[in-house]
């Protein structure tokens, strides 16, 4: 990027019947004022999630075959900006999201940022766990980045220096990414930025069974460079 020049945002979404969450995400980022190229990748949705993302950006693509990495990686290769931005489906960021990462991203030397993640609506003993794990996160990040593919940015460069997500890994794709990038420069917690999403998964599998499982997996992520999961399961 020449001296001067603006950091250009590929919001990139990873799709699978979406339908009921889809209109609002892509609403927040329409009514962000700083342009965004919004990019949704989706793996064969039969619930209006298509139809409902076209209305918001005219870059929805259709792969053969699922796999968030594999969408992931998809839209980062059609994507234009230099800063790529991953986002789930049924996270909503801030109006001034853009302008956070920009500042963060104004450093050239951080390759790649998070930041905390909060439920929306939640219940006591879920906001009481989101705070004190942002507040885990926040403060590993000194060491060791760890990022949740809610919300990730990466530098465009970095990422296909990295070849992108690792498409071998069921889950914990975001946190490998992270760990990979960060050799290459800092990667961020942004400490004044929080995008809110649906607690869905932990609402129908349980809160202590969904910690348990990240747990367990990360762990073993760390140690044998694989989890243990074999399958994420989608919930919607």
């Amino acid at each position: 990027m020449r001296r001067g020049e603006r950091e250009k945002f590929s919001v990139i979404i990873p799709t699978y019947m979406e339908g009921r969450y889809i209109k609002r995400t892509l609403s927040s980022l329409a009514g962000i004022d700083n342009p965004l190229e919004i990019i949704v990748v989706d793996g064969g949705s039969q619930d209006g999630t298509i139809e409902i993302a076209k209305r918001f950006t005219d870059k929805v693509y259709q792969i053969n075959e699922r796999g968030i990495s594999r969408a992931k990686n998809y839209g980062a290769e059609k994507a234009s900006g230099n800063i790529l931005v991953f986002l789930d489906a049924d996270v909503i960021p801030p109006r001034n999201f853009a302008e956070k990462l920009r500042e963060v991203f104004n450093d050239s030397r951080t390759v790649g940022a998070t930041c905390s993640i909060m439920p929306a609506d939640p219940k006591p003993a879920e906001l009481i766990f989101f705070i004190f794990y942002n507040g885990l996160l926040r403060l590993f990040s000194r060491f060791k980045p760890h990022a949740r593919g809610e919300f990730m940015a990466i530098r465009r460069k970095a990422f296909m220096i990295i070849n992108g997500f690792d498409e071998n890994l069921p889950c914990l794709e975001d946190h490998d990414l992270s760990l990979r990038a960060s050799k290459l420069g800092k990667f961020v917690f942004i400490q004044d930025l929080t995008v809110h999403e649906t607690l869905r998964r932990i609402r129908k599998t349980g809160l202590l069974k969904v910690i348990g499982t990240w747990t367990i997996d990360y762990i073993s992520l760390v140690i044998r460079g694989k989890p243990v999961s074999r399958v994420w399961r989608s919930v919607r």
